[in-house]
Order: C-alpha cells, then sequence, then structure tokens
C-alpha cells in the first residue's frame, strides 16, 4: 500500500517533470520559429497563458493545442506590447552609451534619472506577463497597471527579482537545463508572485466596496 502510494507520487513527479520540459521546449521552438524577435513575446504570453492554467489547477489541458492557439490569437497584439519594450530597450541602451561619452557633473546629473527609468522599465518587465494574460487591458492599461503593481507590492517585486537573479545563476552552473527549464521556472515564480498581488488586490476592492 505504502508502495503503491510512493510510486504514484513518483509518477506525477515525473509527469510534471516532463510537462514543464515539453512547455518549455515549445517556448524555444516557437520563439525561434518567429525569428525570436516576432515569436519571443507571443511565445511567452502562451507559456503564461498555459502557467496560469496550471496554478489555477486546470492541470489536464491539451499543452500543444492551447500553446498554438495563444500563439496564433495573440501574435499581433503580444508583438505591439513587446516593440514598445524594445525600443524603450534600445533608448535606454543608447542612453548608456551617450552618458559614457561625458564627465563629471554633467554625467552624474544623466544617470541620476536613468538608473530610476532603468529601474522602473524593469520591474514593469517584471509583471507585464502576468498581467497580460490575466487580464483583458488595452495596451496602455497593461503597462500602467504593472507598474503600479510593482510599487504597491514592491515586496513581491522584490521576491521576483531574487527568484530570477537565482535562476539565471543556476542556469549559468547548469547550461544544460536551459532548453527545459529555463522559461517555464520563470513564468511559474512570475505567475504565482503575480496571482498574488492580483488576489490581494481583488480582496482589497472587495472590503472597500462593502465600507
Amino acid at each position: 500500500m505504502i508502495l503503491g502510494k510512493t510510486m504514484g507520487k513518483l509518477f506525477t513527479v515525473c509527469e510534471w517533470i516532463m510537462k514543464l520540459a515539453y512547455v518549455n521546449l515549445l517556448w524555444f521552438l516557437f520563439s525561434i520559429a518567429g525569428l525570436i524577435i516576432f515569436g519571443f513575446f507571443p511565445a511567452t504570453v502562451a507559456l503564461f497563458t498555459i502557467v496560469r492554467k496550471w496554478i489555477l489547477k486546470e492541470t489536464d489541458l491539451p499543452i500543444w493545442r492551447t500553446f498554438l492557439a495563444v500563439f496564433l490569437k495573440e501574435f499581433k497584439n503580444a508583438n505591439k506590447l513587446g516593440s514598445v519594450f524594445i525600443f524603450s530597450g534600445i533608448f535606454l541602451a543608447f542612453d548608456v552609451f551617450y552618458i559614457r561619452t561625458v564627465e563629471g557633473l554633467f554625467q552624474f546629473i544623466l544617470i541620476v534619472p536613468l538608473l530610476i527609468i532603468t529601474a522602473v522599465y524593469l520591474m514593469i518587465l517584471l509583471y507585464i506577463f502576468p498581467i497580460y494574460v490575466h487580464y483583458d487591458f488595452k495596451l496602455k492599461e497593461y503597462i500602467k497597471n504593472a507598474f503600479f503593481l510593482s510599487i504597491f507590492h514592491f515586496h513581491i517585486t522584490l521576491l521576483m527579482l531574487i527568484s530570477l537573479v537565482a535562476i539565471l545563476f543556476l542556469l549559468l552552473y547548469e547550461p544544460g537545463l536551459t532548453p527545459f527549464f529555463s522559461a517555464v521556472s520563470i513564468a511559474w515564480i512570475f505567475m504565482f508572485c503575480g496571482m498574488y498581488s492580483f488576489n490581494r488586490l481583488d480582496v482589497r476592492k472587495s472590503k472597500i466596496s462593502n465600507v
């Protein structure tokens, strides 16, 4: 009896490892198929969508069909959102190179606001995919809500950032895990933290409405 339960748990663990590896491989393949730039954002949206459903206990969903359907459906909108972050990132990179060409007090005056803007940019990035797959907003509202959530739940934002750094360090030491567990592990942590923030926000709204 005990052996049967142990084997059942072991089978469940192996099944989940296969699911995680499978969806991570899909993410890689669809990102490459979209020439990375055009494939990354819709593939990441599809990945977060599946992870969100798993967290919500929808564990029997067809992974391939779900991933493909979301990828095709969100291809245009996800790339619109992605273009905002790509061009913003390029702008920040150019600012960094420009600041390196100046010296003295002027460099200090420029670098302080740049560091603040970069921090805000990264904080929004942490929340943007969880918000995108959880809510139905317009483009500007996704960015605005990602910013406010990252500020209001700053401890969760820090947890997401620390987790991201920890996973990246692990992948540097074990690069063989990258094709199988890199993106999906990050997506799981971000989605879990994001949904925790969403639930807290919903509780706060319900308390206010009941007053």
